[in-house]
């Protein structure tokens, strides 16, 4: 993913655990920010049990959904 702001690029990227340490260390020497925001496991439950109990019929679609979104 990549995000675009005035100044500012954010990147997520998966990296091999073997690379891992390689990786860090080149992004400390090139002086880039680094932020290991994780979604938390209790997170990802609560997102889940929302998608199990969902009933389809209630749902809009996105292009209705983004009908009633103000930009």
């Amino acid at each position: 993913m990549i995000q675009i702001n005035k100044n500012l690029k954010e990147i997520t990227t998966r990296i091999p655990d073997k690379k891992y340490e390689f990786f860090i260390e080149l992004i400390n020497q090139l002086g880039i920010e680094i932020s290991e925001d994780q979604i938390t496991e209790e997170h990802k439950s609560i997102v889940r049990e929302r998608i199990k109990n969902s009933k389809p019929k209630e749902l809009a679609s996105w292009d209705d959904a983004r009908k009633q979104l103000k930009f």
